[in-house]
């Protein structure tokens, strides 16, 4: 079983975990109410391409701090 390193990951004063965990499905939940299955789908692949847009700026902007 791999052990997790939890030093890694700090706590972030003031942030409520399950908070945001709620208020982000609520979101999703209002955004999808209504929606057909193909609607849905759709609205997921336009939300993982945008993601994979960040991503890909993310590590862009990563590697270029690193030559620095």
């Amino acid at each position: 079983m791999t052990k997790i390193d939890w030093s890694k990951y700090p706590v972030i004063p003031g942030f409520d975990s399950l908070k945001w965990k709620r208020e982000t499905q609520r979101k999703i939940y209002e955004e999808t109410n209504g929606m057909t299955w193909e609607e849905q789908r759709e609205r997921l692949h336009q939300v993982s391409e945008r993601a994979a847009v960040r991503r890909k700026a993310f590590a862009e902007r990563r590697a270029e701090e690193a030559q620095k």
